[in-house]
């Protein structure tokens, strides 16, 4: 089945991906149509950041970001729509996380907003999301959920093997030898202060730090990584991160005790304490291999860092290994609204849940809602199927 998945991993840009998913026997496969960037409507991108927590905001302020989300990924999906050569049949929307309530090593509760009525009645399908509240009811963290991806997409490859997701917060999953259960957590954040200090330093006029250069030119400072480092998620078992932990309010915070500070040494320090983490997390493991994936991949500053730090295990991105690297956050959500569409499971014991679990919401589009029979048993393989027709049409970012 054709499906297009959104993800809103970045406070810049909606990421759209369609792609062609079906099951043979015990094996998944998926072929990538294609994926681009709907840049958010201006005055979406500033109410997403106004709601992010140490921000106070209002019921009414909610109500509307959650119609105005919900309105912005319907037109996406609308233009993509119209460019393929055969219709999709689901849209999977994850939602947009602006609180994330755990204590004590438990979550008691997640809100996403995006509301999906919205997306139905503009593109007329069916929808998938709302993808971590069954997982938080079921005693998991709601997150993460990529460890889904990851041990079928890396299962019988030899380990220990790593996937590791530069989006906006990193995320890793260790898969071992066959037969092994899949770790996975979030050692903490990726791009998302890189990006909003990027946007500090330059007074609004870059989102990201592009190719790593303002990083590049600066200089680690240890005074402001040392007061980085005294961030809640790092001192103690922390299993998930969110970008809302650490936003650019978090950033102000610190600046304000380390006051001192030039932009590029601001940069060159955030992406020493994004490889710092990364690196730390993975050392007790052996890994053979990490499969780097997310717009991280994209920064050689974050790059030869993360290199640095490994020391000497290979680092790949993960378009060798047949998904695209700024590409990976969609096809997540297209397998996990699959399995849900066929009333599978989409979660692992890996988010602390007591057992895997059918995650999700199905809200019908314009025709009857009708399920397909539940598959038999849950995959165990997933095989990335390369496009082999060079005729075939192509959805492009300059196209949306």
């Amino acid at each position: 089945m054709r499906i297009v998945s959104v993800s809103s991993g970045t406070t810049d840009a909606l990421e759209v991906g369609v792609v062609d998913v079906g099951l043979e026997g015990s094996t998944v496969t998926m072929e990538v149509v294609g994926t681009g960037l709907e840049p958010w409507p201006e005055d979406l991108r500033t109410a997403l950041l106004d709601v992010l927590p140490p921000a106070a905001t209002t019921v009414g302020a909610i109500c509307q970001l959650d119609q105005m989300y919900g309105v912005a990924v319907a037109e996406a999906v609308a233009r993509v729509q119209v460019q393929l050569d055969r219709p999709p049949h689901l849209v999977v929307s994850p939602g947009r996380t602006v609180f994330h309530d755990i204590r004590d090593g438990r979550c008691y509760g997640i809100l996403q907003l995006g509301q999906p009525a919205w997306i139905s009645e503009r593109t007329g399908l069916p929808v998938v999301s709302d993808l971590r509240s069954r997982d938080v009811a079921g005693g998991g963290l709601g997150a993460p959920l990529g460890s889904t991806l990851d041990s079928l997409w890396l299962a019988g490859t030899g380990g220990p093997r790593v996937a590791l997701d530069l989006g906006a917060i990193a995320s890793v999953s260790v898969v071992g030898d066959e037969g092994q259960a899949v770790r996975a957590w979030d050692p903490g954040p990726g791009t998302c202060l890189l990006d909003a200090a990027a946007a500090r330093v330059t007074e609004g006029r870059l989102n990201h730090d592009v190719d790593g250069a303002l990083a590049s030119a600066g200089e680690v400072r240890p005074d402001l990584l040392s007061v980085l480092w005294e961030h809640p998620h790092f001192s103690g078992d922390q299993q998930v991160a969110f970008a809302e932990s650490f936003s650019p309010g978090y950033l102000d915070d610190v600046l304000e005790r380390v006051p001192d500070v030039s932009g590029p040494d601001l940069l060159a320090t955030l992406t020493e304490l994004t490889a710092a983490t990364v690196a730390r997390a993975l050392a007790p493991y052996g890994v053979m291999e990490v499969v780097a994936s997310g717009r991280g991949v994209a920064n050689p500053a974050l790059m030869e860092a993360l290199r640095a730090h490994l020391d000497g295990v290979p680092l790949v991105p993960s378009g060798e290994r047949g998904i695209p690297a700024e590409g990976k956050e969609v096809v997540l959500w297209a397998l996990l609204g699959f399995l849900t569409w066929h009333g599978l499971p989409g979660s692992t014991v890996a988010t602390g849940a007591l057992e895997p679990r059918v995650l999700g919401r199905i809200t019908p589009g314009l025709e009857p809602l009708r399920l397909p029979k539940p598959a038999t048993w849950p995959p165990r393989r997933l095989r990335v199927v390369t496009r082999q027709d060079p005729e075939a049409p192509e959805v492009r970012q300059e196209a949306w």
